[in-house]
């Protein structure tokens, strides 16, 4: 079996483990850098561990080797910092608006003025697609989830960090899922036309 070819080339690391060190050096010294943003920002513990994580990925894959680490300066630093925390909170502002499953309300086109059947029926229509979410498998729950509420499919493959084909990958393969728990549950769109 061969094995997969890399799409972005990244530094390798040295043998002796020096670009490792300088790492650990930078990410020391800049720790209150590390701690006043991660305050500023309202970062929690796990996320103050992550930024300091992305600090080292992002000036490994820029910088590459020990001198070039080691000599980085502190508003590069600062710059690297600020963009990781940046991102930490888009990520955690995605995860906090995937749609809560117990107060999830319908949406406009199923709310309905024409008495308590038609509000009944949007009702379990709408609790057949909160089941039918949970069914789906987590990466295509999410992407779904962000386009029922109304994302564009770039504006979703930017919040999680993913290609517009990843995206668009598992969108639609997550809308099919969707269809077909539905349909499983008893809701068939083609059916009720």
């Amino acid at each position: 079996m061969s094995e997969p070819i890399p799409l972005k080339r990244t530094p390798e690391p040295d043998a002796s483990g020096t670009s490792s060190r300088a790492l650990e050096r930078v990410v020391t010294s800049f720790r209150g850098l590390l701690e006043a943003a991660s305050a500023r920002l309202r970062l929690d513990p796990s996320e103050r561990d992550a930024l300091a994580q992305e600090l080292r990925i992002r000036l490994w894959r820029a910088l590459g080797d020990e001198g070039r680490i080691g000599s980085v300066s502190a508003s590069y630093i600062h710059r690297t910092v600020m963009s990781a925390a940046l991102d930490l909170l888009r990520r955690r502002r995605v995860r906090e608006q995937a749609l809560p499953d117990d107060d999830y309300a319908p949406p406009m086109a199923l709310r309905s003025t024409d008495g308590a059947d038609a509000r009944v029926e949007a009702n379990d229509l709408m609790q057949a697609v909160v089941r039918a979410l949970l069914a789906l498998p987590d990466s295509r729950r999410t992407v779904v989830r962000l386009h029922l509420r109304g994302y564009h499919r770039d504006a979703i493959a930017q919040l999680l960090g993913w290609t517009e084909a990843k995206t668009r990958n598992l969108l639609y393969r997550g809308l099919d899922d969707l269809r077909a728990e539905l349909a499983r549950l008893g809701y068939d769109p083609e059916a009720r036309q």
